[in-house]
């Protein structure tokens, strides 16, 4: 080879290496595009900009939000984007107060997006106390849902750890069309009276794992509605709040199923329900399948199994039996006390009933009036095994 094509050579190997090399990683600060952390001026502004810079620019970006308290207004990150985006969020972001901000369906909204991650140890204050009294969705069936603290809708990919939600003035999390998630050391605090502020809501989103979190709240802790598939809950604390639930389902036609859960090592406290999967009494079809709750610890939880197929909170419902089908459920290893005297509850549909449950190793107690705790079962059909206290009504 002569000297020119060794030059040639030599000048293509150094030409792949470099394109091999990732693109480097660049941090984008708030404070240096105008963001105010001192809690005193909206800095939506500048969020964006650094939204809009960051989102375009090639490599491994990180957004940093620094030590300090910023007001952000409703806002929109919406991919898209060249690369990975990084959310290291160190201070704490608070939500408008003003009237205005209590008539969209979101706080703070990602879009599109593949490749996040949202870490920092930092904390999301919703501002809940300021709209918690316009919330009249219990008496309005066509009342506006107050706005969601955080909403990743169409988000592959993604990891959300160590941060923390605050008051939210609805649900705090909403994943929707979401897949291959990762909620990892979330801690959700909102007063058990607070209207609405479940923990996390899930739909039509699969392979999403939500792990080693604390979720105290006035509604369900999780909900998982139609479509979740292949939902992995494990080493989660609820309490205060409604437990960890399937639905309601069947309330709207053309569902997708929910199947593929299982809730593992998690520990409930003072919680109105324990693991529930709830539809409304007259429905339309859909079908919910293949659910494992295992290794659950209760204390003081009011309704610690519990299948209610007549689910009607504001008993507006008109009469008639679920559509939904439930089948090949497995409830194994539940053990602590009950708030009410049944402690197992199985309501299912007269016209599809139950199938396939399974209950195994149940150990239940209720020291309250009216002696030990009892199992109530309508239209179920299932197996079970071990120790059962109280005894099984399957």
């Amino acid at each position: 080879m002569d000297s020119s094509s060794s030059f040639f050579f030599v000048a293509f190997l150094l030409l792949l290496y470099i394109s091999q090399v990732p693109a480097q990683r660049k941090t984008f600060d708030v404070t240096r595009y105008g963001a105010n952390p001192h809690g005193k001026s909206d800095n939506t502004k500048a969020f964006y900009n650094v939204w809009k810079e960051a989102c375009q620019s090639d490599g491994q970006n990180v957004i940093l939000i620094p030590k300090g308290i910023f007001l952000l207004g409703p806002m929109i990150f919406k991919g898209p984007c060249k690369g990975p985006i990084s959310f290291r969020i160190r201070g704490v972001l608070k939500a408008p107060t003003d009237e205005s901000s209590r008539h969209l369906d979101h706080w703070i909204s990602f879009q599109y997006l593949d490749r996040l991650n949202i870490n920092g140890g930092g904390s999301l204050d919703g501002h809940g106390t300021s709209a918690w009294p316009y919330n009249n969705c219990n008496k309005d069936p066509h009342c506006k849902a107050l706005p969601v603290s955080i909403r990743f809708d169409f988000v592959t990919n993604s990891r959300i750890n160590h941060i923390s939600s605050i008051d939210s003035k609805n649900s705090h999390f909403n994943i929707f069309q979401c897949s291959n998630m990762i909620l990892d050391r979330i801690r959700i605090r909102a007063p058990g009276n607070s209207p609405n502020t479940d923990g996390i809501h899930l739909s039509n989103s699969n392979n999403i794992q939500i792990s080693n979190s604390e979720i105290s709240t006035g509604d369900d802790c999780i909900a998982m509605l139609p479509g979740s598939k292949n939902i992995n809950i494990f080493n989660v604390t609820c309490g205060p709040g409604h437990g960890i639930s399937i639905g309601s389902l069947g309330g709207s036609p053309n569902e997708q199923d929910v199947a593929g859960i299982t809730v593992k090592n998690c520990d409930l406290k003072d919680t109105l329900n324990g693991v529930r999967i709830k539809t409304w009494a007259q429905s339309y079809p859909s079908s919910v399948y293949n659910l494992t709750f295992e290794h659950i610890n209760v204390e003081n939880v009011s309704n610690p199994i519990i299948i209610d197929q007549q689910y009607c909170p504001n008993k507006t419902c008109e009469e008639g039996a679920s559509k939904v089908k439930i089948s090949d459920v497995r409830f194994r290893n539940i053990r602590g006390t009950s708030g009410t005297k049944v402690a197992v509850n199985l309501q299912c549909s007269k016209g599809i009933p139950c199938e396939k449950i399974e209950l195994r190793d149940i150990n239940l107690a209720y020291i309250g009036a009216g002696g030990p705790a009892i199992s109530s079962c309508s239209n179920v059909h299932g197996v079970a095994y071990g120790q059962e206290h109280p005894p099984s009504c399957i």
